[in-house]
């Protein structure tokens, strides 16, 4: 049994991508998995600004909602990011959230890659959706988690459902005529199958 917790980055409280990070879910719950979903539209989480005050052990000096979360960050064996696509990319709150990892890192007397600390290692998953469906849709953002969350911070990919064409940008979710929501309970239900 693994510790999996998802946290939804924006949308619509039932829009797509809600709807998919609750079909992940019910296939990881059905698994066997603990589960708990995060959306950061209930809580304020600020980016991060640069301060270093934080290094190697200490809180944030920011006063929100991240430090809240942080035993959740520690305890979960798989984060999986989940977020609608806007300008491109990760919603802005995801990125924020994201960003404040840094004051979860521990010093490393020989960082790879060029940093200067070292994060705890988790798994981590990506889930997206957007109404615009072409080759290059998640480019950016698909690069922004390879690079930031996976070479960066060293996690392990599990895996990406990245559900385009999910209806136009009206605000009304369209997700349910896809086939998208039983790919994300398939990999829930599969995530950690050998």
């Amino acid at each position: 049994m693994k510790n999996i917790l998802v946290i939804q980055g924006g949308g619509r409280p039932n829009g797509n991508t809600s709807q998919l990070a609750d079909a992940f879910l019910k296939g990881a719950l059905e698994a066997g998995h603990k589960t708990e979903k995060i959306s950061l539209n209930n809580f304020e989480v600020k980016g991060c600004i640069g301060c270093n005050a934080c290094r190697y052990g200490k809180p944030c000096i920011q006063k929100d909602d991240f430090n809240k979360i942080v035993p959740k960050i520690k305890e979960a064996d798989l984060l999986v990011f989940a977020s609608p696509l806007l300008f491109w990319t990760i919603s802005s709150k995801l990125k924020a959230f994201i960003e404040r990892f840094y004051c979860i890192a521990e010093e490393d007397p020989n960082p790879p890659y060029g940093r200067y600390e070292r994060y705890p290692v988790k798994d981590a998953a990506l889930l997206m959706t957007s109404a615009d469906n072409f080759f290059w849709t998640y480019e950016q953002a698909v690069s922004y988690y390879k690079f930031a969350v996976i070479n960066y911070m060293g996690f392990k990919d599990k895996g990406m459902l990245l559900a385009g064409g999910c209806g136009d940008t009206n605000g009304r979710p369209q997700i349910d005529k896809t086939d998208h929501l039983q790919k994300a309970y398939e990999f829930g239900k599969n995530i950690y199958k050998e």
